[in-house]
C-alpha cells in the first residue's frame, strides 16, 4: 500500500492576469528533469477575447523552469496557433527528452466549433526550445500522446488516447521504425485498420472514460502510466481520477499490474473550484530519487504536484500484493447452532493479548437478533482453544434493553488495557433510540480467572448523537484519558477527565479524520480497532464505505506520537477487503470489520468479523504496517 502525498507549494503553476495568454488558466503541465533545471510544459488558457468565430478563451503552450522543480519562472508562451491544423488552438502538453532532442505532444485544434474530426495529436521537435519542427501526427481523433523515452524493440513508440471525443475511448500503442513515420499519414491510415492489436481498454464500466496521463516512467518492473480515469462520465455524477498501470517493458500493450482505484481525486479547493469544477488530470512525472511526482491539473485552472513512494506504487500494482494476509482459508469461529445466544452469527472481536494467551470478546446475536458477548481463547493465536458455552456480558441497562424486535444489545466491543484493569467500549442499542457508546470495566484478575465481574455499565457519549465504534486510548494525554469514536460519518477524538465513568462524560465533538469525496471511503467511516503503538506513531485500522457499493474496506491511519488527536497521514487506498466467500456472503455482504489487533514478535494480528456472520484472522507484519507511510 502507499500515500499520496500533494505538495505544500501547490498549487506550484497559477494563473497569471499579467499574461493575458495564460490569464485564465495554467494547468495540465508535463516536465523532465534537466541537468540541475526541472523544464515544464503546460495549456495556458488566455483571458477572454472578442475575436469573431473562436473560441471565448485560446489555448497555447507554455513553458517555464524551475531550479528546485516546485517555483516555477521564466514563464513564456512557447507553442502558439500558426498552422491551420492548430488555428483554434493547442492544448495538453506531453514533454519527453529522447537523446538530445525534446519531443513535446500536444492536442491541436483546426475547426471552431469544435468536432471530433477536428481534435487530433501533433508534434514539436526541439533542440533548444527556439527553434520549433512541428508537424500534425494523427489524421484521425486523438489526444495525450506522449513518447516513450527510448526506444521498444529497436523502435520509437508512442502511446496515446484515440477516439477520446468519439467514446469509447481506449489507450492505444503505436510502434515505428523511423521517427518520420510518426507523422506519417500512410503509416497511420495503415495502422487504424488493425486498432484492436494496439489498443488496451482499463475501464471498469462502459460508463467510465480513459485518458493518457504523464508520459511512461521505465522501472525495474515495467512501464509505469499514470492515466486519468473518470467514473460516470457517461451517466451519474462524473470523477476524475488518477490511476495507474504497469505495463510489460517489452510489450507494453499488456497490462501486467493496475490500482484497483483512484488514488488522487478532487479534494483540495484548487482542485474542486475553478474553470471546470471538480477535476484532477495526470499530465506529468518525474521520477525523483526514490519518489514519483506526479503533475496534474487542477479544475482546468492550476498545475499542482502529488508524491508517492515508488516502491510503494509498484508494489501495490501487483496483482498478487497483500501484505494482509489471512490466517487459512475459512473463519477461525462460526456460530454454535445448538447455542440459541449465538445461533445466528459470530462476529466483530475485541482482542487482548494477556497471560499467555489471545482472549477474544466476540459478539453473538441470536435469532431474535439481541447482541451478547461471548468469549473464546488461543494459546498461538490461531486456533480456538476453548469458547464459553453461556455468554460473558449481555444487555443490563434500559439502554441497551430490546424495546421493539429487531436488532438491539450490546455491540461491537474494543478493550483496553490500563494498569490492572481491562476498559470496554461498545455500542449500546435498545432498538429504538440511537445507539451509543458505553463503557464498563473489570480487574484483570477478574478477567483472567473468568469471574465476570463487570462494573455497571454507563453511557458515555453525549445524548441524541449517533455514536459508534468506540474504543479509550491507552496512553494519558496531558490531564485527559481519550475516547475515539465515530459520530455520524466522521471519526472523533474527545477527552474525558478520568477512568470513573460518568453519564454522558463525553462533551465534545472533535471530528479528525472525514470520508474522502469520490474515494473508497467516501459514504461512511468509523474507527476498527484500538490504536497500535510503533516506532513512527499510533496506527489505527478503521473502515470505509463508498458511495458507490456498500463494501465494507479497512485502511489505516498513523497520528503522531505525543499527540495523538494529530493525523500525520492516511493510506490511500484500502489495505485489506472483502475477497473470500465467507467475507462477501453473510448477514450483511461484503464485510471485513475488525474490532481487536494483538502484536506478537512484530506481527499484528487482526481478528476481524466477516459479513456479520463469522470471524476470520489475518496477519501483517508491523513493519509492513509502517513501511505503508512512508
Amino acid at each position: 500500500m502507499f500515500i499520496v502525498r500533494r505538495s505544500k507549494h501547490n498549487p506550484i503553476v497559477a494563473p497569471d492576469s499579467a499574461h493575458p495568454w495564460e490569464a485564465s488558466g495554467t494547468f495540465n503541465c508535463s516536465a523532465i528533469k534537466d541537468g540541475k533545471k526541472t523544464l515544464a510544459v503546460y495549456r495556458a488558457l488566455s483571458a477572454n477575447h472578442q475575436i469573431p468565430n473562436f473560441p471565448e478563451k485560446l489555448s497555447v503552450i507554455g513553458m517555464a523552469e524551475s531550479a528546485d522543480g516546485f517555483h516555477f519562472e521564466n514563464r513564456r508562451p512557447l507553442i502558439t496557433p500558426e498552422a491551420p491544423w492548430e488555428r483554434f488552438g493547442c492544448e495538453d502538453p506531453r514533454l519527453t527528452k529522447f537523446g538530445n532532442t525534446y519531443y513535446i505532444f500536444y492536442t491541436a485544434l483546426s475547426e471552431f466549433p469544435f468536432r471530433s474530426e477536428s481534435i487530433k495529436s501533433a508534434v514539436v521537435k526541439t533542440k533548444d526550445f527556439k527553434t520549433l519542427e512541428r508537424h500534425l501526427v494523427t489524421p484521425f481523433n486523438a489526444k495525450g500522446m506522449a513518447l516513450f523515452p527510448e526506444k521498444i524493440n529497436g523502435k520509437f513508440a508512442v502511446v496515446f488516447s484515440i477516439n477520446t471525443d468519439r467514446p469509447p475511448a481506449k489507450i492505444a500503442f503505436a510502434f515505428f521504425d523511423k521517427e518520420t513515420d510518426i507523422w506519417s499519414a500512410e503509416y497511420w491510415n495503415t495502422w487504424l485498420k488493425n486498432l484492436n492489436e494496439h489498443a488496451i481498454d482499463p475501464r471498469r464500466s462502459p460508463t467510465d472514460h480513459v485518458e493518457v496521463g504523464a508520459p511512461p516512467i521505465k522501472t525495474k518492473a515495467g512501464w509505469l502510466l499514470i492515466y486519468a480515469h473518470i467514473q460516470n462520465y457517461f451517466g451519474g455524477e462524473a470523477l476524475f481520477g488518477v490511476e495507474a498501470l504497469l505495463l510489460d517493458l517489452e510489450n507494453p500493450c499488456r497490462i501486467i499490474g493496475r490500482t484497483k482505484g483512484p488514488f488522487l481525486v478532487p479534494q483540495e479547493k484548487y482542485e474542486t473550484d475553478g474553470y471546470v469544477k471538480n477535476i484532477v488530470f495526470p499530465s506529468g512525472a518525474i521520477l525523483d530519487g526514490e519518489t514519483l511526482k506526479i503533475f496534474y491539473g487542477a479544475a482546468d485552472t492550476v498545475s499542482a504536484i502529488a508524491e508517492v513512494k515508488l516502491e510503494n506504487l509498484l508494489a501495490a500494482l501487483k496483482p498478487d500484493h497483500d501484505v494482509v494476509n489471512r490466517v487459512g482459508d475459512k473463519p477461525i469461529l462460526e456460530p454454535r447452532k445448538n447455542l440459541p445466544w449465538e445461533a445466528r452469527a459470530v462476529f466483530n472481536p475485541a482482542a487482548i493479548d494477556l497471560g499467555d494467551k489471545v482472549h477474544l470478546l466476540y459478539r453473538a446475536q441470536s435469532n431474535d437478533d439481541t447482541s451478547v458477548f461471548g468469549y473464546a481463547a488461543s494459546r498461538d493465536g490461531e486456533k480456538i482453544d476453548e469458547y464459553s458455552v453461556e455468554p460473558i456480558y449481555v444487555p443490563r441497562e434500559p439502554f441497551e434493553m430490546k424495546k421493539q424486535p429487531g436488532n438491539s444489545g450490546c455491540e461491537d466491543p474494543r478493550l483496553t488495557l490500563i494498569n490492572d484493569t481491562i476498559y470496554m467500549l461498545y455500542t449500546a442499542f435498545d432498538g429504538v433510540n440511537l445507539p451509543r457508546v458505553a463503557a464498563t470495566a473489570i480487574s484483570v484478575k477478574n478477567f483472567l480467572a473468568k469471574n465476570w465481574q463487570w462494573n455497571k455499565s454507563v453511557i458515555i457519549s453525549p445524548f441524541g448523537v449517533d455514536d459508534k465504534d468506540a474504543f479509550l486510548f491507552p496512553k494519558k494525554i496531558g490531564k485527559n484519558y481519550l475516547v475515539f469514536h465515530r459520530v455520524g460519518l466522521d471519526i472523533c477524538i474527545d477527552p474525558i477527565p478520568s477512568l470513573n465513568f460518568t453519564s454522558e462524560c463525553i462533551k465534545t465533538i472533535t471530528p479528525i479524520v472525514s470520508p474522502r469525496k469520490f474515494m473508497w471511503d467516501s459514504e461512511r467511516i468509523g474507527i476498527n480497532a484500538p490504536a497500535i503503538e510503533s516506532k513512527i506513531g499510533w496506527i489505527v485500522l478503521y473502515h470505509g464505505i463508498s458511495k458507490n457499493h456498500h463494501t465494507y474496506r479497512v485502511g489505516a491511519i498513523l497520528l503522531d506520537k505525543k499527540d495523538p488527536t494529530k493525523v500525520l497521514a492516511r493510506t490511500t487506498a484500502p489495505i485489506f477487503e472483502p475477497e473470500m466467500t465467507y467475507e462477501k456472503e453473510g448477514l450483511v455482504p461484503n464485510v471485513v470489520f475488525p474490532c481487536g489487533t494483538i502484536v506478537r514478535a512484530g506481527v499484528v494480528f487482526i481478528y476481524y468479523g466477516a459479513a456479520d456472520k463469522v470471524i476470520g484472522l489475518a496477519k501483517i507484519k508491523l513493519t509492513d504496517l509502517e513501511k505503508m507511510f512512508e
